[in-house]
């Protein structure tokens, strides 16, 4: 499963790639806004963090903000244009779906935001959707079940040999990577919180403290000899 990124900080970027695990990021405009700066601008940022990272094959969601399928292709010419990897988010909605079908028609990559029913997914599907984000966190949230979404449209997908990618979203905890992992999901998007979590647990590190206590100790005995 590939591990993206949810942020728009440039140095949370920085440190996900410094351990050659991060595939790609996703951004937003919620997030974009609470770093107060220019998308184009950190885009671009991150695409030099990546490349000089040796990475190529990487993916950087750009979410549109207009409403209507015209302006969506607008705002997808624009972003095509910042540089390699770009997808190009898209609402799910009746016009966000029209835009779809054209930008893959064109050979863009584009990525199904916003999605929380087995219908949605389905419809992101026949459109020619590259990956579709459902957010489970979300469903969780209004007392549904986020994991049982992401079952259903694994069977969907299958069913029909969709090659749409499942982008599991809004994950709120190294458990639920695990659990989308286990379903079957292509990638999973995470804030570098929960990204960090990824890597730890009470056992390990108390493994890793008597390991060192014990080699320390093994280092004194040794010196104490000569």
């Amino acid at each position: 499963m590939k591990l993206f990124l949810d942020t728009a900080n440039i140095d949370e970027v920085r440190k996900a790639l410094e351990t050659g695990l991060l595939d790609g990021l996703t951004t937003n405009p919620s997030l974009i806004a609470r770093e107060g700066k220019d998308l184009t601008t950190e885009v671009k940022k991150m695409i030099e963090l990546f490349e000089r990272a040796g990475r190529s094959d990487y993916s950087i969601s750009m979410e549109v903000v207009s409403q209507d399928t015209a302006g969506m292709l607008k705002e997808a010419a624009v972003y095509s244009k910042v540089g390699k990897g770009i997808v190009v988010k898209i609402p799910m909605t009746a016009p966000g779906m029209a835009a779809v079908k054209v930008l893959t028609a064109k050979k863009m990559k584009t990525n199904v935001t916003l999605v929380f029913s087995a219908n949605q997914a389905l419809l992101a599907a026949k459109a020619g959707a590259t990956y579709v984000s459902p957010f489970i966190g979300r469903i969780d949230d209004i007392g549904m079940n986020g994991m049982e979404l992401l079952e259903e449209i694994r069977t969907i997908y299958e069913n029909y040999g969709y090659k749409t990618e499942i982008l599991a979203a809004s994950i709120r905890s190294p458990r639920q990577v695990a659990q989308a992992a286990m379903i079957g999901c292509d990638i999973a998007t995470l804030p570098y919180k929960i990204f960090e979590q990824l890597f730890q647990h009470p056992l390990t590190d108390n493994g890793l403290k008597k390991f060192l206590e014990d080699w320390d100790g093994l280092k004194k005995k040794i010196g104490d000899h000569k």
